[in-house]
């Protein structure tokens, strides 16, 4: 199969969190879309800072290229891409439609940002697993760090956050990306997610490459006592398999995934 065909799938590719990752892209622009401007982030500056959700790559674009598939071993069927993918105002109608056409387990990795709003979390309670994002402890770290959208609220993230929770039948994962700007409040941060009681911390330092450096094992190593009763998982002690994309790597490189 010609991976070059393929705009809106992409790998699979090792997750070290979730295994054999098939990526779905419901945003699939040239430039990301998105209501974080981490400083961490892989794909670069954010020039679509937006908190409006609307329809970007159609549903039948989004089947028609899974029907294409070869058969491959997958762990997951995962909604990341180039920016946030609860923006995509067909999300819950895509996951429905997965539902019925294939059998792999489906994530969506977010930024949490919109989780605050009743009708995007009643579409993540569609998937099996949600990671959701939390790097800071207070608006002002969050500013610091994610550097959102004006008007977003770091109160409001959580309590969508907490929300979720209480909803969701699968598995909830709260995501922390640890940096040198937000390493030294991670007891803070691991107080907040005891709070939400997730299912799974997933402690992460930026590897790929980007604007900041990454925090070193032994950094990671200590953060992980703060959040002690939890179960956390850390990305310098999960293992990624070995796995063949079928993807073109231009297409992988815009995804920040090579």
């Amino acid at each position: 199969m010609n991976g070059k065909k393929l705009k809106y799938i992409y790998g699979p590719v090792p997750s070290w969190r979730l295994g054999t990752s098939l990526g779905i892209d419901l945003l699939s622009q040239e430039d990301k879309i998105c209501s974080f401007d981490c400083l961490y982030c892989q794909l670069g500056k954010t020039n679509d800072l937006t908190i409006s959700r609307r329809l970007y790559v159609p549903e039948e674009e989004i089947l028609r290229e899974l029907g294409t598939l070869p058969a491959l071993p997958i762990d997951y069927i995962t909604f990341s891409g180039r920016g946030e993918p609860t923006l995509a105002k067909n999300l819950g109608h895509v996951l429905n439609a997965l539902r019925n056409i294939r059998q792999e387990s489906i994530a969506v990795i977010t930024n949490s940002s919109l989780m605050d709003r009743q009708d995007v979390r009643e579409e993540l309670l569609r998937a099996d697993l949600v990671i959701a994002k939390l790097d800071a402890f207070s608006q002002g770290s969050l500013a610091k760090i994610n550097r959102p959208l004006q008007g977003i609220q770091f109160s409001a993230i959580v309590e969508g956050i907490k929300r979720f929770k209480k909803e969701f039948l699968g598995k909830l994962a709260l995501q922390v990306m640890f940096i040198k700007g937000n390493v030294k409040h991670a007891e803070e941060i691991a107080c907040i997610a005891k709070t939400i009681s997730p299912d799974e911390v997933q402690i992460n330092t930026p590897l790929r490459p980007c604007n900041v450096e990454p925090l070193q094992e032994d950094e990671l190593s200590k953060i992980k006592g703060f959040f002690s009763g939890l179960n956390v998982i850390s990305v310098y002690e999960s293992k990624k398999t070995r796995v063949k994309a079928i993807s073109d790597k231009e297409t992988l490189k815009r995804r920040g995934k090579i």
